[in-house]
């Protein structure tokens, strides 16, 4: 048989019977030629010939695979019969779009920020240099990834021997806008020379960089190097120019002209952010000026990737590296550092893990959460295949006098489980079709909770052969889950006793009403687990929302001012800082204004050792801040006096500390007056602060955090403040109002001051999106278990109530009140819930430990949020259960006597 012929077997089979005419008629003419009558030289040729309905048949069957062939009619009649029910159909499809869609769009994710390749050269020779603990070596920390000084990269790329080619890279923030409203990329990067061909990239246009860009001062010639661009921001900022080549940007105040453009489908080595272009390490003196962090030994902002040697592998790359970390960090040691940091120094260890799939803080962040909910969607769709099971499980015992007659006449067991499992298929099959469109809108809303408006998140959605899999896998599990059991459970009829109950289904014992109650018991433990972990997250989500952090949220306004352009001499620059906070804050609609460098649960840290009495206590996070910034703030003043103009240049340096700096370094007692010193110096002039005040406790990284030690420096006394800084405004008018009034007054201040705006309030929510995914996640594929457990426990009950029409018939008419017939009914449900509970509470308790780093303000096992949870559950339980018990028990005692 060929495929040719079985694809078109019909035209096969209309050719065979023409052929097999013409033969008939033939052979009549030659009849009739020998004299022989019509009717008997017709019938003489069909004698020749044989059966020709036989003869098809036997051709047809030649040219067919019977498997398919029986499918095929199979998939068209279970589709008939979906048409002919088409509530059933809609509740069934429905359920499995939403429990395969949801698995999908998950899947989906997680195959793009974990699972996929970068789309480079070889990837999977890629690798990345990690950094053990780095406990004890305090410094600047800007890089979310593991992380490398620019002196350790220079001694690694020097001593280094397991890389055929090695590079180094950092994230970095760009203006785009030479005055007025900063324009920022916030997907820019530094790269050193080697990095595009490490990665294996060659550029569509221009160059790349190269080694020799590797150099000290390459931006001291004018046009010696420049940028180079991603394809996505070439289409994007210059509509795909063809003279790209030697177009000039503005970045940071700085002209850079553009060298290349990278090909598309490359988007840099981190996952979910991309990259719009590219700086070589050694212009970041040039652009970052007096602050360049190139020669700081305690500087961490890039992290280094390297392509194996052949012969290398990962664990040897590490090994190689651990052994040489001592002498590269010995060489590196900062200069402030006391004889604990050195130590804390030189303990520090390099080592290597695979970079195949690029670096992500979406993999860091989300990953576990993603993991989560994806076991989440699964139990909800194992949920809906035992509620499609049951619906399975009643349209067989339905149809139990149609499968006795066909049982009767000849057909298999074998034959009617396929044809049953045909329609478990095509329900199936139609739910992953209807989830896989679903899972595409899902998956643009997933990614949509992972980022923000200003920082938004890109991750590559498109669909590959995993995602295929993993559909069709949903697929195969979804039909053999629903259908299986139903079909040979429905075979297992006696086809006597069938026909002789007259298709009531007699054989409908206690095993297969049992077989339907474990299967409602499932569903209510798997809810239970569902809603009791959607409660947790919803819980943790309030918790952070509602939490007193030490300062207000609403109506603070972050303006971010740089005024580098202006070069103001650095004695000057703190009382610019403190003038300019003045002079916001007489504007209208203002009532408080002060300058930081640093916003509160902002996630920038700056840590430094502290020494009182002449002794190492441990270390504090630092802020500096200018007048007025706690009554900006709306954080509390305990003792003491705030910071104020008198607090300058030139005069005692002052700090007001937190409760939490007073209770670890000065015991608790009164601070005011007493001193502090901050760092190790190897000279004999330590930094001594007076500390002047204390204010109540405030989170300093984010929102989860303990309170830690916080030390507020006067920001007028720092003798190399920056050219930079954040000034917090208080307003109880509209924001909107205060930006039109602060814009305007900045202007005319000076027109090339760049300034960016940002809600403080909507900043504290942006750095709750995880919870945010996890609460709305949870709490949409709980409240979707609970409702699929109520339909399943209504079908349920109202099946066994209608099944046990007659036997509530004769106890009404022998007396029994309708609230006792009601009563009986929900006591069987209540049994079946009960128990459903008792097996969910048990694995919500042995799964709780999962998701206990993602809770805050509450355990794992918390018992107002299990009670809560089950509470919920046995409501909607017991809606669903009074529904059939009610109509059970207005049942018409006549009615159901006479149909016995």
């Amino acid at each position: 048989m060929s495929w040719k012929k079985f694809v078109h077997r019909r035209r096969w089979d209309e050719e065979r019977r023409r052929e097999l005419e013409a033969h008939i008629e033939n052979e009549t003419q030659e009849n009739l030629a020998r004299g022989m009558s019509p009717a008997d030289a017709r019938a003489a040729a069909n004698r020749l010939l044989g059966n020709a309905t036989q003869i098809r048949e036997d051709i047809y069957h030649m040219n067919t695979l019977q498997f398919a062939e029986e499918l095929w009619k199979d998939l068209r009649h279970g589709l008939r019969l979906l048409l002919a029910n088409p509530g059933f159909t809609v509740v069934a499809v429905t359920s499995l779009a939403l429990g395969i869609g949801a698995n999908t769009a998950i899947f989906q994710l997680l195959d793009a920020v974990r699972l996929r390749t970068l789309p480079v050269k070889d990837p999977q020779q890629l690798v990345s240099v990690d950094v053990g603990s780095t406990r004890g070596a305090w410094g600047r920390k800007t890089s979310r990834f593991p992380f490398i000084t620019y002196p350790l990269w220079e001694q690694l790329r020097a001593h280094q021997e397991a890389f055929s080619q090695v590079a180094a890279w950092g994230s970095e923030v760009f203006n785009l806008s030479s005055s007025g409203e900063s324009r920022l990329s916030r997907n820019a990067i530094w790269v050193t020379g080697e990095f595009f061909q490490t990665l294996g990239v060659t550029p569509v246009l221009g160059r790349v960089f190269s080694a020799e860009e590797d150099r000290a001062g390459c931006g001291a010639v004018a046009g010696s190097t420049g940028i180079v661009i991603s394809h996505a921001f070439w289409q994007r900022e210059f509509g795909g120019a063809s003279a790209i080549l030697g177009r000039v940007m503005t970045i940071d105040g700085n002209r850079l002209p553009v060298i290349g453009v990278t090909p598309l489908g490359f988007s840099g080595v981190e996952v979910g952010r991309g990259f719009d272009f590219a700086l070589p390490v050694c212009l970041e003196p040039v652009v970052r000026g007096e602050y360049s962090y190139l020669k700081q030994r305690n500087a961490w902002w890039l992290a280094a990737i390297g392509r194996l040697k052949p012969g290398w592998t990962p664990q040897r790359a590490s090994a190689h590296l651990s052994a040489i970390s001592p002498g590269l960090f010995d060489a590196t040691i900062p200069e402030r550092y006391d004889a604990g940091a050195i130590r804390a120094w030189r303990n520090i260890k390099f080592s290597a893990k695979s970079a195949a799939s690029g670096y992500s803080y979406l993999r860091l962040e989300y990953e576990t959460p993603l993991w989560l909910l994806l076991g989440i969607a699964g139990l909800v769709l194992v949920i809906a295949c035992a509620n499609l099971a049951n619906l399975l499980l009643a349209r067989a015992a339905a149809r139990e006098r149609e499968i006795a007659v066909r049982l009767a006449v000849g057909a298999s067991r074998g034959r009617i489980i396929r044809q049953l499992l045909a329609e478990s298929l095509l329900l199936a099959g139609i739910g992953s079709a209807l989830g896989a469109l679903l899972a595409r809108g899902l998956s643009g809303i997933l990614v949509t909770y992972l980022g923000t408006s200003t920082d938004p998140v890109f991750v590559d959605l498109r669909t590959d052969w995993r995602m295929l899999a993993f559909t069709m896998a949903m697929a195969v599990l979804t039909c053999v889950l629903t259908g299986l059991t139903p079909a040979i459970r429905a075979t297992r009829t006696d086809p006597a006793a069938a026909m002789k109950s007259g298709g009531r289904g007699s054989s409908e014992g206690r095993e297969r009403h049992g077989l339907r109650r474990a299967l409602v018991v499932v569903q209510v433990a798997l809810s239970l687990v569902l809603v009791f972990g959607a409660a947790l997250f919803v819980r943790t989500l309030r918790n952070l929302a509602t939490l007193d952090a030490g300062f207000r949220q609403s109506g603070i306004l972050i303006t971010n001012v740089d005024f580098g352009s202006l070069k103001i001499p650095p004695d000057r620059r703190g009382v610019y800082k403190v003038n300019l906070a003045q002079k916001l804050a007489g504007l209208r609609g203002v009532d408080a204004a002060a300058t930081t460098n640093s916003v509160p649960a902002s996630g920038n840290n700056w840590i430094q050792s502290v020494v009182v009495d002449k002794e190492k206590k441990g270390f504090t996070n630092l802020a500096r801040i200018g007048p007025r910034y706690f009554e900006t703030m709306g954080t509390r003043m305990l003792s003491g006096r705030d910071i104020s103009e008198r607090d300058r240049a030139g005069a005692p340096r002052v700090a007001i500390v937190n409760e939490m700096f007073v209770e670890k370094y000065f015991s608790g007692q009164n601070p005011v007056g007493r001193t502090f010193e901050l760092g190790e110096k190897s000279g004999p002039a330590p930094d001594t602060f007076e500390v002047i005040g204390t204010v109540a406790n405030t989170k300093y990284n984010d929102l989860r955090e303990d309170f830690v030690p916080i030390a507020f420096l006067a920001e007028p006394q720092d003798p190399k403040t920056d050219l930079s800084t954040q000034i917090v405004i208080r307003s109880g008018a509209p924001l909107a109002d205060v930006i039109a009034e602060v814009r305007q007054a900045l202007t005319e201040a000076d027109p090339a001051i760049t300034y960016q705006f940002q809600v403080f309030e909507t900043e504290m929510g942006n750095t709750l999106l995880r919870e945010r995914l996890m609460a709305t996640l949870s709490g949409f594929f709980g409240g979707l278990a609970a409702l699929l457990a109520a339909i399943g426990l209504y079908g349920v009950i109202s099946y066994m109530a209608a099944r046990r029409k007659n036997e509530i018939g004769i106890r009404l008419a022998l007396g029994a009140s309708r609230s006792q017939v009601t009563g009986m009914v929900l006591r069987e449900a209540g049994v079946l819930v009960a128990c459903g509970l008792l097996a969910g509470a048990a694995l919500s308790i042995a799964a709780a430990n999962a998701v206990a780093s993602l809770l805050y303000g509450l355990t794992p096992r918390d018992p107002a949020t299990m009670l809560a949870a089950a509470v919920l559950l046995a409501a909607a339980a017991f809606l669903a259960a009074y529904l059939p018990a009610r109509r059970a028990a207005l049942l018409d005692p006549m009615d159901a006597l006479r149909e016995e």
